[in-house]
């Protein structure tokens, strides 16, 4: 399964063009490493709508990861978890959770994950160090996740046909005896 990733900045400032998009290039690079191929970075304004017009765009047609870096923390216009929230289909609390507990700070996020499509969509922090140390945490499960959007089954149930324990029985000898 080839491994892709789509970038979205939330920031007023990098979207005004005042200020530098550090976050993105961090985020870009750590998933490069880990094996992804990032095919797309997005830099839109804080506020519910942009980002999550941005995640549908995203996510149309895509199957992968979306990670979305800033907006996450207590700021007024911090309201990518807000946006996030909106569009998703199903969350992904203990990847959010994951986020937050990577740093001290990282404990300030009021980041969310989920499933919109075939996309597993992370906020983490819009600090390189928060986004890099977020992400980085939930980086081991994510291949395995996005397998089962894309609908691979990679240990099918017990008892069902084509799996290797087709007509053992259920639980152990303790259980049985």
């Amino acid at each position: 399964m080839v491994l892709r990733a789509k970038v979205l900045v939330v920031s007023d400032s990098v979207a005004a063009g005042t200020a530098e998009d550090r976050s993105g290039p961090e985020l870009a690079a750590v998933l490069e490493e880990a094996g992804f191929a990032v095919v797309d970075r997005l830099v839109v304004p804080d506020g519910i709508e942009p980002v999550a017009t941005a995640l549908h765009q995203l996510a149309l047609g895509f199957s992968g990861l979306v990670v979305t870096t800033g907006g996450t923390g207590f700021a007024p216009r911090d309201l990518t978890p807000e946006a996030t929230r909106s569009v998703v289909e199903r969350l992904a609390p203990g990847l959010a959770e994951a986020v937050r507990l990577a740093d001290r700070k990282g404990r300030l996020s009021r980041g969310v994950a989920g499933t919109l499509g075939r996309c597993l969509v992370v906020n983490v922090p819009g600090s390189p160090t928060g986004a890099k140390d977020g992400i980085t945490a939930v980086l081991d499960v994510v291949p395995h996740a996005l397998a089962l959007l894309a609908g691979d089954n990679p240990h099918p149930h017990k008892g069902h046909a084509d799996s290797p324990h087709a007509g053992a029985p259920h639980g152990n000898s303790a259980d049985t005896a």
